[in-house]
């Protein structure tokens, strides 16, 4: 079986990214104006809270009557390009461990830079055969696209029927390779654990946990 591996809520909690690069951009308005570091993080953690991640740096700059459209460029310049401070579930770990790379694959969406600075932050790029951002092929190719996947069943010369993706987001990630015979398995982890997938756009298995795969494989 070709193991295929999303990454954030999958192998590592993604809000840990999101909290070390709120933390970047704490400090680094702390350096550039003196505001107070712990502050700042709070009130990007509520409005994250209450009104997602679009408006964050934008309320954060209001909140201290200083917005500019440059300076809320620079803190996302400053979010996407830190060194994140994340770490896998120890369970992700150990699968990885016991899995031969050889078939082992990672197939994740977002900002390439963001996403490759995770990668490098887990130190999981020797656990894989091949490591695919989907960024990196055009946006189009983003999940749903099974652009990569085909790339990863190409290389391996295998039928769709011999892959299985591990994910969690029911929104995107299973939808198309359920209707070409992947094995698809949600691991019920995340901001996305307790959505309700619309038809035909969950995976075939669920598990609650990433350690509880094997079980589900044999």
């Amino acid at each position: 079986m070709i193991l295929i591996f999303d990454l954030d809520d999958t192998l590592y909690p993604e809000h840990t990214f999101v909290e070390s690069g709120f933390q970047a951009v704490a400090e680094m308005l702390r350096m550039h104006y003196g505001w107070d570091e712990s502050l700042s993080l709070k009130i990007m953690m509520d409005t994250l809270k209450m009104q997602g991640r679009g408006s964050v740096f934008n309320e954060l700059l209001n909140s201290k009557n200083c917005f500019s459209k440059k300076l809320v460029q620079h803190c996302l310049q400053k979010y996407r390009q830190h060194k994140p401070n994340i770490q896998l579930f120890p369970e992700a770990k150990k699968i990885l461990e016991d899995y031969n790379a050889r078939h082992l694959y990672l197939v994740t969406d977002g900002n390439k830079n963001v996403q490759a600075n995770k990668i490098q932050a887990l130190a999981i790029e020797p656990f894989f055969r091949k490591i695919f951002i989907t960024h990196r092929y055009s946006i189009k190719h983003a999940k749903p696209s099974i652009y990569c996947f085909d790339l990863i069943r190409k290389l391996e010369k295998c039928e769709w029927s011999d892959m299985a993706y591990i994910g969690d987001n029911p929104a995107k990630d299973f939808v198309n390779l359920n209707h070409l015979g992947v094995l698809t398995v949600r691991v019920l982890t995340g901001e996305h654990s307790k959505v309700i997938a619309k038809p035909g756009f969950d995976a075939k298995l669920q598990i609650q946990k990433i350690a509880d795969l094997p079980s589900v494989l044999k």
